[in-house]
């Protein structure tokens, strides 16, 4: 069984070689302690880190030749923890909202339950429709259908649908989005 060598970084932070452990012949410098930034000997890149006491980190692997900067790898592991950290917190998180029927639903909970939809949407949430098949009532799969494009289409100003009507088991669901609030 290998061990970890003392010090490695955790599993979710990205390792980027540092100094010594960079070992290609040359070197693409970037940043803004470079003067003149290029390619390099990574000797020579070593040494002008050094004389700044600073670490020599490689950025950009993949590139020809591989991309480095000098910079206080700490303060670098930091600032890429805070950029994740950030893209995370601006990623759109998405909610759904559920609106069960049964194939029969009278008049008064159809209304009630399309207020509700309307609300959620206008909140800015996904709604996903559903009618449940109970026991025999399977039978009633068109009633169904019709129940869900009628709620699709009295929903029109509020959302889009996503997902025409389709039978999983015995749930028959419609997805919906909404519609993007005009800026003014």
């Amino acid at each position: 069984m290998r061990r970890k060598p003392h010090g490695s970084q955790q599993k979710d932070t990205p390792s980027f070689r540092v100094n010594n452990q960079i070992r290609i012949p040359q070197v693409r410098l970037v940043g803004d302690n470079i003067d003149n930034p290029g390619v390099y000997s990574t000797s020579q890149a070593l040494k002008m880190a050094d004389e700044l006491e600073l670490d020599l980190v490689e950025i950009s692997p993949k590139a020809d030749p591989p991309v480095c900067r000098i910079t206080d790898y700490q303060k670098f592991l930091y600032q890429q923890k805070r950029k994740q950290k950030e893209l995370k917190s601006k990623a759109v998180k998405v909610i759904v909202k559920e609106i069960r029927f049964g194939p029969n639903t009278d008049d008064h909970d159809y209304n009630f339950k399309l207020k509700h939809a309307q609300k959620f949407l206008s909140e800015g949430a996904k709604v996903k429709a559903y009618v449940f098949f109970k026991g025999r009532s399977i039978l009633f799969k068109e009633q169904g259908e019709i129940l869900l494009l009628r709620f699709a289409q009295d929903l029109e100003e509020y959302g889009k649908v996503d997902q025409l009507p389709k039978l999983e088991g015995k749930r028959m669901i419609i997805f919906l989005s909404p519609k993007k609030a005009v800026k003014k």
